[in-house]
């Protein structure tokens, strides 16, 4: 896929998304004016005070949600009442706020709030990342870990990882020593690696137009996925017929459509009499149709529940890993001291005998594994961990939270926050040299993947995506950065919806790095 075509898009739904918020403005600010001080009880939480009507705090997110929310959180306090349109949202800001959220009340706020996008094209609720908590997805998430993301899968998707990366240090030798945007070649191999274990090997193979077809709607998928409607704070009939106004029912509907009709062709692939009998028991598509086959358990697998999970696979697998790669990137070209000792880390480990970085070389870098773990501190894909919802009244930082009340958890802030981390703002990987804090879960001031109930599934692929791919990336290549720049002039500018990515596309002059 193209860059400019991606770029091209994405500030197509950053305009739509403008239009859409202009709109609503115009329209539910017509019926009145001016603010007013809602009334604070002493057990709720701080209340951002400046509402607009029927708006609410809506006006205060921005382009930048995480960053605004940052800034109110330092003004009332870690634990944050807002309301955004006609929903409550509580908005934690520090690892002791998102300790009583994700451990100690996980059980009262591991459910979603309903939300009409994911609704639709989730096949309405039939995957794992945005089901609301109940039996139905306690069976739908043990199923996805024990048979899609076992250890067993990730060790069996090497094959892919090490085919894509293989494709990029052959892609970025051609192109030497000239400058290459990295995005488009960090994005295809991510794509690369999904696809081959969602689809099998013919999806890394020759592009095709259906292949490309496929990138574009799912492009879509994701920015209406993450992108705001009406609906989503104003859950009535008002909301809806907004949203049918800007023609975001009809986007979606159309969305849907293209989505369902590209399921629909692999799974009947798949299900061809006359295809090869796959080694390995199959790619990702084989194991989910083995699943609705077999009608295992209480659990009542169908065809949709196979497109579902198929969706939630290349939503939450390409963005992460792809995303992390390029910040890693970018801070590492910036702190050239840091650059320099993850790869000479990388070359003692490996030698000088092999062509690249081979599996078993990985668990011997850990200043590496150090530099990602600082990468996800400042950059966490998902700035705002995916909305969860109380399912009953609960107590958080001392003040009582209401059943069905949002909540928002800022990874993005808790990774700032000077309380945790002694210079929050630099890029230092050595902070963790003697520290057991990890993104695992267990350490709330980390919480990139989340915690909890709803710890992203995917994370043990996703880590180990990232850290094979760096590990080559510093092998093969020395990296400079285009003549005439220096490494202050590298912009962080970011932006994003559902994953925060660099706003402009990184530019780096790789060179073909030879053992003596």
């Amino acid at each position: 896929m193209e860059m400019e075509e991606v770029w091209s898009r994405k500030d197509f739904v950053d305009s739509n998304y403008s239009r859409v918020y202009e709109v609503i403005n115009w329209v539910l600010n017509a019926a009145s004016s001016g603010v007013y001080l809602p009334v604070n009880d002493d057990l709720r939480p701080p209340s951002v005070l400046v509402y607009l009507p029927v708006l609410g705090n809506l006006h205060l997110l921005g382009p930048l949600p995480h960053q605004n929310l940052r800034d109110l959180a330092r003004r009332h306090g870690p634990v944050m009442l807002l309301r955004l349109g006609t929903v409550p949202t509580l908005v934690v800001s520090s690892a002791e706020a998102a300790r009583e959220v994700m451990k100690e009340h996980d059980v009262d706020c591991c459910s979603r709030p309903a939300s009409p996008g994911p609704r639709r094209l989730s096949y309405d609720l039939k995957d794992v990342a945005f089901a609301p908590y109940d039996e139905y997805w306690r069976e739908m998430r043990k199923l996805f870990i024990v048979e899609l993301l076992s250890m067993r899968r990730v060790k069996a998707a090497w094959y892919a990882r090490e085919q894509q990366v293989d494709r990029l240090v052959a892609n970025l030798s051609r192109a030497a020593p000239a400058p290459v945007e990295l995005n488009e070649h960090i994005f295809g191999l991510a794509d690369g690696i999904v696809g081959t274990v969602a689809f099998g090997n013919i999806y890394g193979m020759e592009r095709s137009a259906r292949r490309e077809r496929f990138h574009h709607v799912l492009d879509e998928a994701m920015d209406m996925i993450a992108s705001f409607s009406a609906e989503d704070f104003f859950p009535n009939a008002a909301g809806r017929l907004v949203d049918r106004l800007m023609g975001l029912v009809a986007r979606r509907e159309r969305i849907f459509g293209e989505l369902d009709d590209f399921f629909e062709t692999v799974i009947d692939q798949h299900m061809d009499p006359a295809r090869a009998v796959p080694d390995n028991s199959g790619d990702l598509v084989d194991v989910l149709i083995g699943l609705w086959k077999e009608h295992r358990g209480t659990l009542r697998f169908t065809r949709d529940h196979v497109k579902a999970i198929i969706l939630d696979t290349f939503l939450g697998g390409i963005d992460t890993s792809s995303v992390t790669i390029l910040w890693a990137m970018s801070e590492l070209i910036r702190n050239p001291r840091v650059l320099r000792k993850a790869q000479d880390e990388v070359r003692a480990a490996v030698g000088s005998d092999k062509a690249r970085v081979e599996p078993d070389d990985v668990p011997g870098l850990p200043y590496l594994r150090m530099v990602v773990k600082e990468t996800l501190r400042l950059h966490p894909p998902a700035t705002l961990l995916l909305p969860r919802e109380t399912m009953r009244d609960v107590r958080i930082g001392g003040y009582d939270v209401p059943a069905r009340t949002r909540v928002f958890v800022n990874a993005w802030a808790i990774g700032r926050d000077p309380a945790s981390w002694a210079d929050a703002e630099v890029f230092d990987p050595y902070r963790f040299e003697a520290s057991e804090v990890d993104y695992n879960g267990a350490h709330f001031e980390l919480v990139p993947f989340g915690a909890g109930r709803r710890i992203c599934p995917g994370l043990a692929m996703g880590e180990t995506n990232v850290t094979f791919t760096l590990a080559n990336l510093l092998y093969c290549f020395d990296w400079a950065l285009p003549e005439g720049m220096a490494p202050e002039d590298v912009s962080m500018e970011e932006t994003g919806r559902l994953t925060f990515h660099r706003k402009a596309p990184l530019v780096l002059v790789p060179t073909r790095f030879r053992q003596q």
